[in-house]
């Protein structure tokens, strides 16, 4: 169990313009404030990522979500359903939404977590986060907080320590929201 003390130290970390990493259903994630174009930019670099490739935005409850996403009627009801994996969703996003989380799409790549510290990070900063894999970009992606500090050094402002979840080694499965279609397998 992580303890409070070090999830509202990253929160504090994350709203200070901070990159942290946590763990998720599958994998370790770096994370950031969505609407920090200096901390994306940080994170991009650190995984040397293109922007144009988007990014996930996760979210302890929908209501996290609604700063980014203007989801129509079907779109709307996939989010509110209660998969037995891990489900990242690509849905509409709002036309304010940045590019540097879109890639310059019309949509957004959005995941209500249920992995207790991710979703903890989230309510103990009040908001979602921006939620890639902790590693180099085509590398694989650490599991541990070991791995990450291995990968990333100093680089990061707080690693939160935990065990990732059921999923582990797998990145989560991606579909479109608007009509269920498979984008990305899962586990």
């Amino acid at each position: 169990m992580t303890s409070t003390v070090l999830i509202r130290q990253a929160a504090r970390a994350i709203w200070d313009g901070g990159i942290v990493a946590y763990p998720t259903e599958g994998v370790y994630g770096l994370g950031c404030l969505p609407g920090d174009a200096a901390a994306v930019e940080r994170l991009l670099q650190l995984k040397s990522r293109s922007a144009a490739a988007g990014l996930i935005v996760i979210a302890a409850d929908l209501e996290q979500l609604e700063e980014w996403i203007q989801p129509d009627r079907k779109e709307a009801r996939r989010l509110r359903g209660k998969p037995k994996q891990a489900i990242t969703w690509i849905v509409s996003a709002r036309p304010d939404t940045p590019n540097w989380l879109t890639g310059g799409r019309e949509t957004l790549a959005v995941r209500v977590t249920a992995h207790p510290a991710a979703a903890a990070l989230c309510r103990a900063a009040d908001t979602a986060l921006v939620s890639t894999s902790a590693n180099i970009s085509g590398r694989p992606p650490a599991l541990t907080a070991l791995g990450v500090r291995r990968r990333f050094g100093k680089a990061l402002d707080c690693v939160v320590p935990g065990a990732v979840g059921p999923d582990r080694g797998s990145a989560t499965e991606i579909r479109r929201a608007k009509n269920n279609a498979l984008i990305r397998p899962g586990r």
